[in-house]
């Protein structure tokens, strides 16, 4: 009775040291850091600079007529 008794306890005392030990030996997995990347704004394919000299143009061009 006394010998069932310590191979149980023996047996017990082993498996939770495998259960305590499982998946505890392997590398600590990290997540890779989230980059968010920021697009500029699509613009358009004429520079405002153009714009504005072509109102400047067509106000001139305007006044002259006058």
């Amino acid at each position: 009775m006394r010998l069932t008794t310590t191979l149980a306890a023996a047996a017990a005392i082993a498996v939770s040291g495998v259960a305590a030990n499982a998946g505890g030996l392997a590398p600590v997995v990290t997540e890779r850091p989230v980059v968010i990347v920021d697009t500029p704004a699509p613009s358009g394919s004429i520079s405002p600079g153009l714009i504005v000299l072509g109102v400047l143009g067509a106000l001139v061009a305007a006044s002259a007529s006058f």
